[in-house]
């Protein structure tokens, strides 16, 4: 017998019924990382680069908990006499004189270029990454999409560096984006650049229309001093000098590190310079638990430039220390610091 034809509104449901089947069988398409459509749509507008290309590379990146555990136990959580002997081992400061001497020329040329201590740019890759040895194993990518979108504590810094990491051109960094390694917390480099950092401060030295901060000495060296140069460092000045308080010293509580009173304020209130210093020079006083009780510092402008780079006066007094012993030690003259 034949078929008989259905008639039209029977194949109008027949055909909406299968578009809705067919609907539903369809995988639904959602986000691989919370915060991922709004953050690819903003680099998109930013930029112009390809959604379809943003979202590739962020459906690549992994949350690890590693890194979420790594950031809870940071080193500058230690008191000062715990955290010194990370950094002050005499291999260190044996590696950074050596390290001077084999790259002296280079250093000192761009010190001068950009009024910067070069002791200090070796003592930034010494804290840093042990010149160059150990710059992290952990993918950069990986590590700004956990802090960046699974870290609540600090979501908005670092989702704001892996913005700017998905922004920024490729000739500024030092490989494809995914292939990027560096510390849990997504610096990359010898000196431990954040993105936003290279994109600030970065230096083509080399002139190869790279600003590469893993493989040039040239541009790390000058990245380094840029940094230090457009956050105020001041050329030949003063970073730390030992305080000495007396029984009626006024005690002293600062938020960060920035100068704040003239040298004879502190004096007035109970604190002795144990160096010849100009009275009207602008300070601040850290107070830290040494090895033999508490130790005072006076702290001046330069300190507070390197606190800029890391926030912790424990580092900042690290890096001091150790580009001290670095000069002394390589015979540095008065001059170049």
């Amino acid at each position: 017998m034949p078929l008989i034809a259905a008639s039209l509104p029977t194949r109008r449901l027949v055909a909406t019924l299968g578009l809705l089947i067919a609907s539903a069988c369809m995988p639904v398409l959602a986000e691989t990382h919370p915060g991922q459509d709004q953050l690819v749509g903003e680099v998109a507008k930013d930029t112009g680069k390809d959604p379809q290309a943003l979202n590739a590379l962020l459906d690549g990146a992994k949350k690890q908990q590693g890194i979420l555990d790594a950031i809870s136990r940071p080193a500058e959580a230690k008191p000062w006499k715990d955290y010194r002997p990370i950094f002050l081992t005499q291999q260190r400061i044996n590696d950074g004189i050596a390290f001077y001497r084999e790259h002296r020329a280079l250093l000192e040329s761009i010190g001068k270029q950009y009024g910067v201590a070069p002791e200090y740019i070796v003592a930034i890759v010494g804290v840093e990454t042990s010149y160059g040895r150990i710059t992290g194993k952990y993918k950069v990518l990986d590590a700004l999409v956990t802090l960046g979108l699974y870290y609540p504590p600090r979501a908005t810094f670092f989702r704001e560096q892996l913005k700017t990491l998905l922004e920024l051109p490729e000739n500024h960094l030092a490989g494809p984006v995914d292939a990027l390694t560096g510390s849990y917390a997504g610096a990359q480099g010898w000196g431990q650049f954040m993105p936003s950092s290279i994109r600030d401060f970065g230096v083509d030295a080399d002139g190869d229309g790279r600003i590469d901060l893993k493989n040039s000495l040239p541009d790390i060296f000058a990245s380094v001093a840029n940094y230090f140069a457009k956050h105020g460092w001041q050329q030949g000045g003063l970073v730390a000098a030992r305080a000495q308080p007396d029984g009626a010293a006024k005690p002293i509580s600062v938020k960060d590190s920035k100068p704040q009173w003239p040298l004879e304020q502190m004096e007035a209130w109970g604190y002795a310079p144990l160096q010849a210093l100009n009275p009207g020079e602008p300070t601040s006083l850290q107070s830290l638990d040494g090895e033999n009780g508490k130790e005072y510092w006076f702290t001046f402008q330069n300190f507070y430039v390197i606190t800029t780079y890391n926030r912790s006066p424990l580092y900042a007094l690290a890096v001091h220390q150790l580009a001290q012993a670095i000069a002394d030690g390589a015979g540095v003259s008065e001059a170049m610091r």
